[in-house]
């Protein structure tokens, strides 16, 4: 083998390595939300984004809200509705998400639930599409953007879940 197939080869390698590091590292950011939101770790729930990120989600009533990272969405983690969850036992999950990268930019769409207990069993309180923009920074991947909406029909849910398709 020459030492330019070999060089082309190396680097291909590490192009590969350098994806599935990203991707594995963009899961593992995201599976940190849910155990910080459930034992309300507020500050570091809220540094999984960059600064000036968001997090857009559906509302109790059907409305939807976005807040501002860092500091609006660590202060969500500290809203009476919220302690009453940790408190009364729940859980954050992030399902496994299609994970795009593009450079120094990505996209990840999956769903999430929240599974709350009730006296003596667990039900899925909450089920969600979330579609993820994140940035490569110094300190790793980050969180752009969170838009997340329930799965209750609406358009606007179905058409985060067909954002799958570009991601």
């Amino acid at each position: 083998m020459s030492s330019d197939a070999l060089e082309a080869r190396v680097a291909a390698l590490e192009a590969r390595l350098r994806a599935a590091e990203d991707h594995l590292e963009i899961q593992n950011l995201l599976m940190t939300y849910g155990p910080l939101v459930d034992s309300a770790t507020a500050e570091p729930a809220g540094k999984l984004w960059i600064e000036g990120g968001g997090y857009n989600f559906t509302l109790p009533d059907g409305g939807s809200k976005r807040l501002a990272a860092p500091d609006e969405v660590a202060g969500m983690y500290s809203w009476p509705g919220h302690i009453d969850l940790v408190n009364t036992g729940c859980a954050h999950l992030t399902a496994t998400p299609k994970i795009t990268v593009e450079g120094d930019e990505a996209e990840a769409v999956g769903y999430s639930f929240v599974v709350l207990k009730e006296g003596d069993r667990w039900f899925l309180w909450r089920a969600a599409v979330n579609h993820w923009t994140l940035r490569r920074t110094s300190d790793g991947w980050r969180i752009v953007e969170r838009f997340n909406r329930a799965l209750d029909g609406s358009p606007e849910s179905h058409d985060v879940m067909r954002k799958v398709m570009a991601a």
